[in-house]
């Protein structure tokens, strides 16, 4: 199986005084193509690791898994050419119920990037995905201070970042700045599905009183997959899209960006931020 990261052959430079032969350490990143039933489905860049809560995260996030029993398998396999190996790049996942019929209709035509996680769908209607989960109900009360915190939290808890620099973060956190989970990736959608898969794979969703802090900033998609995990509060260490915004608060998403020492912006639904 591919490893996280990768050792380099790099020159150092300093400016007009040496270059000097190393190594570095480098996050790994590769395709994972992803089917449902033995069909394609999409086809991500990721880091390499956690890879089955990440296709479980994805399907949460894209209505296909709902219930736990939705997913019935996962399994990597080999591509299709003659004599291939298993390269640990594809994964096939058996769905239950209707899950099936969502996923053809779903089903993307072009390459997801590790920035883009919505890439390739036929239509902008197709785009957004209606929550199972009434996260209005959810009344989940967070003190300033613990959403100041998290993210030097998120950042002590990324091991990989430590060694490449180069990865992004998601985590779960409890009302009370609890650490429950956390999984990196080069995409920070990747991050964020590992995450919500590790939670589904626990039988946990919906993450009912649950605040998801990520590294980056607050997309769309961040949103989206945080309303289809039943997740009420959403924290970025940088700026929400304006689209992100629209959703969370459609959605009944508390979405905080710019969360970076003593000061943040809280975007919807403050009155959970006490």
């Amino acid at each position: 199986m591919t490893k996280p990261t990768q050792r380099r052959r790099i020159e150092r430079v300093r400016v007009a005084t040496s270059r000097v032969i190393g190594r570095d350490t480098l996050a790994a990143e590769e395709p994972l193509e992803i089917r449902v039933d033995g069909e394609q489905f999409a086809v991500t860049m990721r880091t390499p690791g956690h890879d089955f809560d990440l296709v479980a995260g994805f399907l949460v996030s894209e209505g296909i898994a709902v219930g736990p029993d939705d997913i019935a398998a996962m399994r990597y396999c080999a591509d299709d050419t003659p004599l291939a190996e298993n390269t640990f790049n594809v994964i096939d996942a058996a769905i239950r119920g209707t899950g099936s019929v969502r996923a053809a209709a779903r089903r993307r035509h072009v390459y997801t990037s590790s920035s883009c996680g919505i890439c390739g769908l036929d239509s902008i209607e197709a785009v957004e995905t209606a929550t199972p989960y009434d996260l209005l109900a959810d009344r989940i009360t967070v003190g300033e201070e613990v959403i100041s915190a998290l993210p030097d939290r998120l950042r002590e808890s990324q091991e990989l970042f430590e060694t490449t620099g180069g990865l992004h973060a998601a985590g779960i956190f409890s009302p009370d700045g609890t650490l429950e989970a956390v999984r990196e990736d080069v995409g920070r959608h990747n991050a964020v599905d590992k995450v919500i898969g590790h939670a589904y794979s626990e039988g946990r969703l919906p993450l009912t009183g649950r605040i998801l802090q990520v590294s980056g900033r607050a997309s769309f998609e961040l949103v989206q997959k945080a309303a289809m995990a039943g997740i009420p509060v959403l924290a970025a260490v940088s700026a929400p899209s304006s689209l992100a915004a629209d959703m969370a608060e459609r959605t009944g998403v508390t979405l905080v960006g710019f969360s970076r020492g003593a000061t943040f912006n809280v975007y919807t639904h403050g009155d959970r931020i006490v």
